[in-house]
């Protein structure tokens, strides 16, 4: 299920073109890659915490609805945490959009196929659930499609990367929990907690 997006140029463009975006992204590659693309106070990363970058955008989608989020994470994460896509679909949350880079691999953990590599269809997934605004990215181009389902938030929206297998230079994010969490509340507006 590998395809030919590189996942940090990609990355890299979508960051760019959504620079009021609140980003949540999962543990390893997703971080990295958020990360490499620049390093901003309204980037939350989470560190081994699989399977619950979709719930904390979620949460933080609802919470404020006046502001776009989007969630980046690797198909290992997402399949962990699947039953998110239909609390979303359930929720309906119009600003929020899930990146999925799909490298059809657990690269976290030695690159052994995942399910995506074995055949589970994660847009099939997602429109399952009732996400009905998916789609599949297949080519660096269609990071433009993606920016503008961000800026739209007429509906939560899904998109499966289809990146290579490539693994590029760690570019490792802060591991403060405590530093990341009050330094994006203060992107927020809020007081630390």
């Amino acid at each position: 299920m590998s395809g030919a997006v590189d996942r940090r140029a990609f990355v890299a463009a979508l960051v760019a073109g959504i620079p009021d975006a609140l980003i949540v992204s999962g543990l390893g590659s997703a971080s990295y890659d958020l990360f490499a693309a620049g390093d901003r106070d309204a980037n939350f990363y989470l560190w081994g915490a699989m399977g619950a970058a979709v719930p904390v955008g979620l949460g933080l989608a609802l919470a404020r609805p006046d502001r776009p989020v989007v969630v980046i994470t690797g198909d290992g994460e997402q399949l962990m945490g699947i039953g998110g896509l239909a609390t979303v679909a359930a929720r309906r949350p119009a600003n929020l959009t899930v990146v999925v880079l799909d490298n059809g691999h657990f690269g976290e953990t030695g690159m052994q196929p995942s399910h995506t590599g074995l055949g589970t269809d994660l847009l099939a997934v997602a429109r399952g659930c009732g996400i009905a605004n998916a789609l599949r990215v297949t080519a660096h181009p269609q990071v433009d499609d993606l920016v503008r389902l961000v800026r739209v938030r007429s509906a939560p929206a899904f998109a499966q990367v289809l990146i290579t297998t490539d693994e590029p230079p760690r570019a490792l994010p802060p591991r403060d929990g405590v530093f990341v969490k009050n330094r994006f509340r203060a992107a927020l507006g809020l007081p630390p907690f």
